[in-house]
């Protein structure tokens, strides 16, 4: 054999199969000077070994052995998950073009024929055991760049939720009746659209990520009124008909604001086009009585219909200045009586089978309810 002129410390194991002792034996001294070395027998003993926990590195195993063979334990190791990525050398006396072909093409990474030749096996073993740690660094580098994409993603999505509620809240802050409106609406939205997914009009839309944007963008529904005077927007009577047209004007303020926003970032985002169309068309009516284009039935967007309701809800069992809260029941009734006028029917049938769930969230959020 010829000597070996690799000097490098172990790094590595490997585990030798075949049938043979001599051939073993000789393997053994050529490489244990160098690597860690397991032995193995036969083809069912090595099968005894990997499944050990502690996984060579590298196998070099024999084609021709009674009972299980090389391609035997080839195809085995292949199909378990935990030894799938192990590779083999095949170590034989087959040397027609077919053997090599076959080896290679059921998985060997690399095929040595007998007699032996020390600086092959060494040249070929060290180029495996290096492939092999360079292709475990970049499966810990891919799943240290996922890790850190999905903290990082997590980051921005919370950053935007906080973004999201101080915007909202601000508004909030302008009327310190409305309490918890936004938290409950947010909840009233998700539920309403939770119970629709299944409906044959909205199943299309209304997918698990479009209820994740419904519920994250639902709180900017009224961030218009951040442009109303106060005289107005906290006025304990009814409005006048000139102060009733301004506090309207909320809705276009809220989506002309959205919309320099997203303009000026040059870059659509998701969930602020949908908080563009609940913010612009949520006072819109089924039957195109609302406000501000007199919109009507599907030509209003399923987020705004959804809004609608949500936050009519709200509206009737909360206190205002100008009125008292009304019990669920009643709100109950009031909605159901405005399915085909004022809200979707279908979106009326999915808030009464729902109900339950509404008086729950409104509990939830309690602030001088009604329910």
């Amino acid at each position: 054999m010829d000597s070996p002129s690799i000097t490098s410390q172990p790094t590595g194991t490997i585990l030798l199969v075949d049938d043979d002792p001599v051939n073993l034996d000789i393997l053994a001294r050529l490489l244990r000077p160098y690597y860690e070395v397991l032995a193995a027998p036969s083809g069912e003993r090595a099968l005894e070994v990997v499944a050990g926990p502690a996984k060579p590195d590298l196998i070099l195993l024999d084609v021709l052995m009674p009972g299980m063979n090389g391609y035997g334990v080839l195809a085995r190791l292949r199909e378990d998950p935990a030894t799938r990525d192990i590779p083999v050398i095949f170590v034989t006396g087959l040397d027609s073009t077919a053997d090599e072909e076959r080896g290679l093409e059921l998985g060997a990474v690399d095929y040595i024929t007998k007699p032996y030749r020390a600086s092959i096996i060494l040249a070929r073993v060290h180029t495996q055991l290096e492939l092999r740690r360079a292709r475990q660094w970049l499966a810990n580098q891919v799943v240290y760049l996922e890790a850190e994409v999905a903290r990082r993603t997590q980051d921005i999505q919370l950053a935007q939720d906080i973004t999201i509620r101080a915007l909202a809240e601000l508004a909030e802050t302008r009327d310190s009746e409305t309490g918890n409106h936004i938290r409950r609406t947010q909840e009233y939205m998700h539920i309403l659209a939770k119970r629709l997914q299944s409906h044959p009009r909205f199943s299309a839309f209304l997918t698990d990520k479009v209820v994740e944007l419904l519920t994250k963008s639902a709180p900017l529904h009224d961030i218009g009124k951040v442009g109303i005077p106060d005289q107005i927007l906290l006025k304990p009577g009814k409005l006048t008909a000139e102060e009733w047209r301004i506090m309207k004007t909320h809705c276009l303020l809220g989506a002309d604001a959205i919309e320099r926003a997203v303009h000026e970032a040059n870059h659509s985002v998701d969930f602020l086009d949908m908080a563009q169309q609940i913010a612009h068309y949520h006072h819109e009516k089924w039957d195109g009585s609302g406000y501000p284009e007199g919109r009507q039935a599907d030509a209003i967007p399923v987020p705004a219909r959804l809004m609608a309701l949500a936050d009519a809800f709200d509206a009737i069992v909360s206190l205002r200045s100008y009125k008292r809260p009304v019990p669920a029941e009643k709100a109950k009734e009031l909605i159901a009586r405005e399915r085909g006028h004022q809200f979707d029917p279908d979106m009326v049938d999915a808030f009464l089978a729902s109900y339950p769930d509404f008086v729950a969230a409104a509990q939830r959020y309690n602030q001088q309810h009604d329910v």
